[in-house]
C-alpha cells in the first residue's frame, strides 16, 4: 500500500467516558424514579396534581417508572390538565373518543377524487412506514398485529385532523412508543396531538424551525464548547450546518439510543423543567462527551457525520442526561446571556429563573436593518482608560461569556 492509501483510512473508536462529580447537577442524586407510591403523593383526593412544578422537576431528574407511564404521559403531553379531577378526565376521554370517531368518519367518507389525492400524499407513505416501525417491540411484533393497524389509523386520522402538517416520515417513530404505553387508540391520538402542538422538537419541523434550532445550538456550543465550535467555523458553511445532529432533532434521539434510554430523554424534555429547549442541551451533552475525536483528528464534515453516526446505539443515555442537566444548570448561572439565546427562555413560564434572578441580556450586534437590539440587550463598551502597564486591556463583550465546567 502507498502512503496516500494509508492516509485515507480513518480510525473510529467508541470511548466509555465517565462524568466527574464536579460536572453533575448538585441535585442529581436527590430524586428517584417516579413510581406508583410517589405518583399518588402528587395527587389529592380528587385526583388533581398538586404542585405541578414539583412533579415536573421529579420527572426531569428521575424519570417515570414503566408501570405508570400510560397514566402520567397524558399529563406531560397536555392531553390531561393538571387541574383536572379523575371524574373530569373520564368525561374528557368520552368526549375525545367521540371527536376521534368523527375525524375517522371524515377520512372514510372522502370522495373517490379526495381519496386518490390522500392516498398519494399521505396513505402510501404511512402504509410503508408502519409495517417497519418498532417491529422488534413485542407490542408490534408479528404478522396481522392489530396494534400496527391502530398506529396506522392514528397517523392517517392525524393527517385529516391537521392537513397543514399531514404526515412525514418519522412520525410513526413518535406514535409507536406512546401507543405501546397508553394502549388506547383514541387517547394515543390526542396525546400525539399534544406532542405535535406543545413540543419544540418534532419529527418534521419546517425549514425555518430547523434553522432556529441550529442557530440556538450553534450559540450554545459557542458558549459551552468553544473548541468544537471553532472547529465547525473552520469547516465553513458546511460545518455550521451541523448535519450530524439533524437526525437527533428530527427523530428525537430515537435512533441514537436504545428505546429505554431514548424514552427517558423524551420524559426529561416533556417535563419542560426550566426550559422548553432541553433537547438542545442533550445535543450539546453528546458533543461534549463524544466529540473530542472530532477536534483531535480534525474531522471534515462528512467524517464528522460518519463519526456521530457510528456512535448510534453505543452512547450512554443516562450519562448524556446527567451531562445535559449539568449544562442547563451552568447556563442558568451565567451573569449574561447573548440576545441570540433570548428566546431560549421565552416559553418557559414560571421556573426558568425560579430564584428570581434574571441574567442580563447582552447584544451580539447581529441585527441587520435594526439600529437597536430587539431584545433590549446592551453592548458593553470598552473603558476609555488606557490599560495599566503589564496588564491586558479590556476584553470584548463576546469574550465575556465564560462557562463553568
Amino acid at each position: 500500500r502507498t502512503v496516500a492509501d494509508e492516509k485515507t483510512c480513518m480510525q473510529f473508536s467508541i470511548r466509555r467516558p465517565k462524568l466527574p462529580s464536579s460536572e453533575t447537577h448538585p441535585e442529581e442524586s436527590m430524586y428517584r424514579r417516579l413510581d406508583v407510591a410517589a405518583w399518588l403523593r402528587h395527587l389529592n383526593a380528587l385526583g388533581q396534581v398538586e404542585e405541578e412544578y414539583k412533579l415536573r422537576k421529579a420527572i426531569f431528574f428521575g424519570g417515570i417508572d414503566v408501570s405508570i407511564r400510560g397514566e402520567v404521559w397524558p399529563f406531560l403531553l397536555r392531553y390531561y390538565s393538571h387541574e383536572s379531577t379523575s371524574e373530569e378526565r373520564e368525561a374528557l376521554r368520552v368526549q375525545k373518543r367521540k371527536e376521534y370517531a368523527e375525524i375517522q368518519q371524515k377520512r372514510l367518507s372522502m370522495t373517490p377524487e379526495e381519496h386518490r389525492a390522500f392516498w398519494r400524499n399521505v396513505q402510501f407513505t404511512v402504509d410503508k412506514d408502519v409495517v417497519r416501525t418498532d417491529r422488534s417491540n413485542q407490542f408490534f411484533r408479528g404478522e396481522g398485529n392489530p396494534n400496527v393497524e391502530s398506529m396506522r389509523r392514528i397517523l392517517l386520522n392525524y393527517a385529516v385532523y391537521n392537513p397543514a402538517i399531514g404526515y412525514s416520515q418519522g412520525m410513526s417513530d413518535l406514535v409507536a412508543p406512546i401507543l405501546a404505553e397508553v394502549l388506547d387508540e383514541s387517547d394515543t391520538f390526542w396525546c400525539f396531538v399534544g406532542l405535535m402542538q406543545n413540543t419544540i422538537f418534532v419529527s418534521s419541523p419546517r425549514d425555518e424551525d430547523m434553522e432556529k434550532q441550529l442557530l440556538y445550538l450553534r450559540e450554545l456550543l459557542r458558549l459551552t464548547h468553544a473548541r468544537f465550535y471553532q472547529h465547525l467555523v473552520s469547516l465553513g458553511e458546511d460545518g455550521l450546518q451541523m448535519l450530524f445532529c439533524h437526525r437527533w432533532l428530527l427523530l428525537c434521539f430515537k435512533r441514537e439510543f436504545p428505546e429505554a434510554e431514548a424514552l427517558r430523554i423524551w420524559e426529561a424534555c416533556w417535563a419542560h423543567y426550566q426550559t422548553d429547549y432541553f433537547h438542545l442541551f442533550i445535543c450539546v451533552a453528546i458533543v461534549a462527551i463524544y466529540g473530542d475525536d472530532v477536534i483531535e483528528q480534525q474531522l471534515a464534515t462528512d467524517q464528522m457525520l460518519l463519526h456521530f453516526g457510528n456512535l448510534a446505539m453505543h452512547m450512554n443515555g443516562e450519562l448524556v442526561l446527567r451531562k445535559a442537566r449539568s449544562l442547563l444548570y451552568q447556563f442558568r448561572l451565567l451573569p449574561r446571556i447573548p440576545c441570540s439565546l433570548h428566546d431560549l427562555c421565552k416559553l418557559c413560564g414560571t421556573g426558568m429563573w425560579d430564584s428570581g434572578y434574571m441574567p442580563a441580556v447582552e447584544c451580539t450586534g447581529q441585527h441587520p436593518g435594526s439600529e437597536s437590539c430587539p431584545y433590549g440587550g446592551t453592548v458593553e463598551m470598552p473603558s476609555p482608560k488606557p490599560p495599566r502597564e503589564g496588564r491586558k486591556g479590556p476584553k470584548t463583550p463576546r469574550e465575556g461569556f465564560s462557562f463553568r465546567r
